[in-house]
């Protein structure tokens, strides 16, 4: 019985130390074996995740150094089959493009280091990257992506619902401090609790709505989920907009009133600011917890406020959020205004 129970003591130690073995085995094999590993080591974490204003390194290592060889970065658009080349480097001389306008260096840490450093991260620069080895023979890559850490909102025209084409929705974003989201970001959001009944653009052309409660007006009694109307027609079709935003530099305040458009502009200025945009008071909201029970002005003409902690009196919603008056007459002196700064 004794030798019996070392026996299987030993076959159950080997089936651990054969299970460990055959998983680093297999990703040393497919380090050895694939041509991406060959003068590249394989990243540890193929994502990095940072925030606006933020320096970041995006990892790329040497197994060793071929005698002759370029280092070359790239950013990866999918529908953009040109290369979108941001360095080159032969291990002595580099020349920058003008990918990253002059915010991109080889961190260069030790003679195997071929890492990009991008400094002040803009949401622009999330996406995927590359690093390729060529030595004339044989080229080898490896891809990274880099997230940002935000907030997607919806955003609509003061004209109403539905009034942009895809070329309007990317410039409307990029007024209120933001860029037109992703389905992948939007999908983030929808699962932190993001529910809107008006399908928007997003980034690659395609057009989706998120829900949490199902409701009638907002597909039915489908399950919850992202709801997909497809890819549209980038200049006929008009819809909303998902916008996507990260951390602030500066910092959001409200200023109390009551006040008119001008008056609230009058005011931010007074304080040596701005009136704040729908990406700045998002951001407020998300990242700096910000939390006014009060309507207030903002630049493109809305007036909204942001909780964080929900209460009766502060929207009826049960949930936090950005909450809107909509588009009210300029001339209204019913609110105050948040203000933007960056002292």
């Amino acid at each position: 019985m004794r030798m019996k129970r070392v026996y299987l003591l030993w076959i159950f130690w080997f089936s651990i130390c054969y299970a460990d073995s055959s998983i680093y085995r297999n990703a040393d094999r497919n380090q050895d074996e694939s041509p991406v590993s060959k003068y590249l080591l394989n990243p540890i974490h193929n994502v990095i995740i940072t925030q606006r204003g933020s320096n970041v390194t995006l990892p790329c290592m040497l197994r060793w150094r071929p005698r002759s060889y370029k280092v070359k970065w790239s950013k990866i658009n999918p529908v953009d089959p040109l290369e979108n080349l941001i360095i080159i480097s032969n291990g002595k001389q580099h020349k920058n493009y003008d990918k990253l306008k002059g915010r991109a260096r080889l961190r260069r840490s030790h003679r195997l280091d071929a890492s990009l450093v991008i400094t002040n991260v803009s949401l622009e620069d999330e996406g995927r990257y590359k690093c390729e080895l060529v030595n004339g023979l044989e080229d080898h890559s490896l891809t990274l992506s880099l997230h940002l850490e935000g907030v997607v909102f919806p955003y609509q025209s003061k004209e109403g619902r539905y009034h942009y084409n895809y070329v309007e929705a990317r410039q409307a974003c990029e007024e209120q401090d933001g860029r037109m989201a992703t389905f992948s970001q939007l999908y983030q959001a929808w699962t932190d609790g993001l529910d809107w009944c008006n399908a928007g653009w997003t980034l690659d052309g395609t057009v989706h709505y998120p829900v949490i409660v199902p409701r009638q007006p907002c597909g039915g009694n489908l399950p919850p989920g992202i709801r997909s109307y497809g890819p549209k027609d980038k200049m006929k079709d008009r819809f909303d907009v998902f916008c996507f935003t990260s951390a602030l530099k500066g910092h959001v305040y409200y200023i109390h009133g009551p006040m008119n458009y001008r008056e609230a502009a009058e005011a931010c200025q007074a304080h040596q600011a701005v009136m704040a945009k729908v990406g700045h008071l998002y951001a407020g909201w998300r990242f700096a917890g910000l939390d006014q029970c009060d309507g207030g002005w903002l630049l493109d003409g809305s007036v909204r406020f942001p909780i964080t902690e929900p209460r009766e009196r502060c929207g009826g919603l049960p949930d936090p959020g950005v909450r809107s008056f909509g588009f009210p007459n300029p001339e209204q002196k019913l609110y105050g205004v948040y203000c933007y700064s960056l002292i």
